[in-house]
C-alpha cells in the first residue's frame, strides 16, 4: 500500500465494509503525510469568548471522491438539527469545507480559527484530523473529529467514532461475566486485521477476560481455510471457551464462522464474540455458525429517535456516520449552556454527555468511551443481553 492510500484510508465503525475499517497509522507514515504525531494529555484547552461558542464544522466538501458530497451533506444536517435543539444563543455554526485532503483541512481550520472560532467539529477523515489539529495545536482550539482512528487521539484531537477497543472492552467484560474468560482472537494478517487483533488485546486488561493467543489468516477464503485447523487446534490447546472473530459481516466472517463451527469448535463450549455490528446486513444475523454469539451495538433507542427526527427534517434517511456530527454538538451545547468553555477541562468531564446511541465521555488521551449494549444472536435474532448503561461507572463503562 502506497503512503497517500495509507493516508487517504477513512476510518469508521459505522460502515460494515471492510475498506473503512482502520489502518495502521505508523510515525514513519504520518511522517510522510506531513502530519506530525499527538501529544498526549495537554492542548485543547479551550478559547474563551461571551455570546453563543462558535463551531467551526469541517466537511469534507469539494473532495474527488463523488459519495463526500452526500456525506458532507448529511453531517451539516445533523450539526444543524443539533444546533436547533439546543435553541439561540447557544452555539453558532459555520461550515468550512476541506476537501477530503489533509492541506483542505489544515488550511480550513486555520481559516476557522482566525475567524474567531472556538471549537472545530471534524473533519472527517483520520489524516485530516491531525492536519486539523497541528495546523491548530498552538490556538488552544479542540478538535471534534469524526475519525475513530485512535493513532491521531491525544493532544488537541479528540476522536467521536466508536473505536475497536470500546466495543472489545465492552463485548470482553461481558463475556467474562457469563464465564467465557479465556478468549482465543483470530485476525487476517494485513494491516486491519493487525490493528484489530492489537486493539482486542489491549482491551482485555481489566476486563476479567484472559487472552490465549492469537492467530493471524490470509484475508482470503483459501487463507482462512488453511488456518482454521490451526486455530481448532490452539482453541482446543489453550482451554479456551470462545473465540473474537474480528473479521466484518461483508468480509470475512462469514466464511471464519461457517467453517469454525463446521469444525466443532461452536455451541456451549466455545463462544463466538464480536468486533463489528453483525446485525449490519441484517442478513449476518442467518449465519448458523454465529448463533449464540456476542456482539456490541449502540443503544438502539436514541439512534432511532436520531434517525426519525432527521427523516422529519430532511426528507431522506441520514448518513450512518451523520450522528457523529449531532453528537459533537450536542457535547458543545451542554457545555455552553452551563457558561463554560470548551475545552480539555470541560470535554473530559467523567459524567459524559447524552448522544445518539446513548451516553458517551470524551478522555484525556483523546479517544472515546460509549456505552454500549450486547446483544446475543437467538434464533436469527437480536436478543438485547445487556443493555447500554445509562451513565458511566457500570458494567459497559
Amino acid at each position: 500500500m502506497s503512503i497517500r492510500s495509507l493516508c487517504a484510508t477513512l476510518v469508521s465503525f459505522a460502515r460494515p465494509a471492510r475498506k473503512a475499517m482502520t489502518i495502521v497509522a505508523t510515525s514513519v507514515a504520518l511522517a510522510a503525510c506531513n502530519v506530525a504525531l499527538p501529544g498526549g494529555g495537554s492542548g485543547g484547552d479551550g478559547r474563551g469568548g461571551s455570546g453563543p461558542t462558535k463551531v467551526a464544522l469541517l466537511v469534507p466538501l469539494g473532495s474527488a471522491q463523488a459519495t463526500d458530497a452526500t456525506l458532507a451533506r448529511s453531517l451539516e444536517n445533523a450539526a444543524r438539527l443539533a444546533a436547533a435543539d439546543l435553541g439561540q444563543g447557544v452555539v453558532t455554526l459555520t461550515v468550512y469545507p476541506t476537501q477530503g485532503t489533509p492541506g483542505g483541512a489544515s488550511a480550513a481550520a486555520s481559516r476557522a480559527v482566525a475567524e474567531g472560532a472556538q471549537v472545530i467539529l471534524g473533519p472527517l477523515y483520520a489524516d485530516n484530523a491531525a492536519a486539523a489539529g497541528v495546523a491548530v495545536s498552538g490556538s488552544g482550539v479542540p478538535v471534534l473529529s469524526f475519525s475513530n482512528n485512535t493513532s491521531i487521539a491525544g493532544g488537541n484531537v479528540w476522536v467521536l467514532g466508536n473505536t475497536f477497543e470500546n466495543t472489545a472492552r465492552r463485548v470482553l467484560r461481558y463475556a467474562a461475566s457469563q464465564g467465557r474468560n479465556r478468549v482465543l482472537v483470530t485476525h487476517s494478517s494485513d494491516a486491519n486485521g493487525q490493528i484489530a487483533n492489537a486493539a482486542v488485546v489491549s482491551a482485555a486488561a481489566g476486563s476479567g477476560a484472559q487472552i490465549t493467543g492469537s492467530v493471524p489468516y490470509e484475508f482470503s477464503q483459501a487463507g482462512i481455510s488453511a488456518a482454521v485447523p490451526g486455530i481448532v487446534s490452539q482453541a482446543r490447546s489453550t482451554s479456551s471457551n470462545a473465540i473474537f472473530l474480528t473479521g466484518t459481516p461483508t468480509g470475512d466472517l462469514p466464511v471464519m464462522a461457517q467453517l469454525l463451527s463446521e469444525s466443532g469448535i461452536t455451541g456451549d463450549a466455545f463462544r463466538f464474540l464480536g468486533l463489528t455490528r453483525w446485525d449490519i446486513p441484517a442478513e449476518t444475523l442467518q449465519q448458523p455458525g454465529l448463533q449464540g454469539g456476542y456482539f456490541a451495538l449502540p443503544d438502539p433507542g436514541p439512534l432511532a429517535q436520531f434517525r426519525s427526527r432527521y427523516v422529519g427534517a430532511y426528507g431522506s434517511e441520514p448518513h450512518p456516520l451523520a450522528n457523529l456530527a449531532y453528537d459533537g454538538m450536542a457535547a458543545i451545547g451542554a457545555i455552553s449552556r452551563r457558561g463554560g468553555t470548551v475545552g480539555r477541562t470541560s470535554l473530559t468531564s467523567s459524567a459524559g454527555f447524552a448522544g445518539t446511541g446513548g451516553v458517551f465521555r470524551l478522555r484525556g488521551d483523546g479517544t472515546v468511551d460509549r456505552a454500549l449494549a450486547v446483544a446475543q444472536i437467538v434464533n436469527r435474532q437480536i436478543q438485547v443481553v445487556s443493555p447500554a448503561p445509562k451513565s458511566f461507572g457500570g458494567a459497559g463503562s
